[in-house]
């Protein structure tokens, strides 16, 4: 149902904001609305590429009276420069996300985009109203993390 897709050229090497987005942990240190963060588990995925992992993790969104968990599971492609997220559970019927970072001549290009609903149907009218702008300000909250951390 909501659809978010975001383009941005930011002035830092591609591996830099993969490391950024990899770092599921840290989310609650900077990203709106994540209350809490923990990986489940990981593992090697090396018919994926060289560094290939899977990460299941569980975040917590909290959001004035809603506060939900959820489960993902995460694909770490290193040598893609890409990061794929898909719904395991909680308060969705499906969720995916991928983040795709290329060099570019300005440091490098982030494709981020977004494709979820939830079971809730009075949830998802209410987040439907305020989807985009949430998104904007949660691909924001990655380029000032990156400002923080690499300068």
């Amino acid at each position: 149902m909501p659809r978010h897709s975001e383009n941005r050229v930011l002035p830092y090497s591609p591996q830099q904001i993969y490391d950024l987005v990899a770092d599921v942990a840290r989310y609650p240190e900077f990203l709106p609305w994540t209350a809490a963060a923990r990986i489940r588990s990981r593992r090697a995925v090396p018919d994926r590429g060289a560094g290939a992992e899977v990460m299941k993790a569980d975040l917590v969104i909290s959001f004035k009276v809603f506060r939900e968990k959820f489960g993902s599971r995460v694909v770490l492609l290193p040598e893609a420069q890409r990061i794929e997220t898909d719904y395991l559970d909680g308060p969705f019927k499906y969720l995916h996300s991928h983040w795709q970072m290329a060099p570019d001549a300005g440091g490098c290009r982030v494709e981020f985009e977004v494709d979820f609903e939830f079971r809730n149907a009075v949830l998802q009218k209410i987040i439907g109203v305020v989807f985009d702008e949430a998104m904007r300000r949660v691909v924001s909250a990655f380029e000032k993390r990156a400002k923080q951390l690499y300068g």
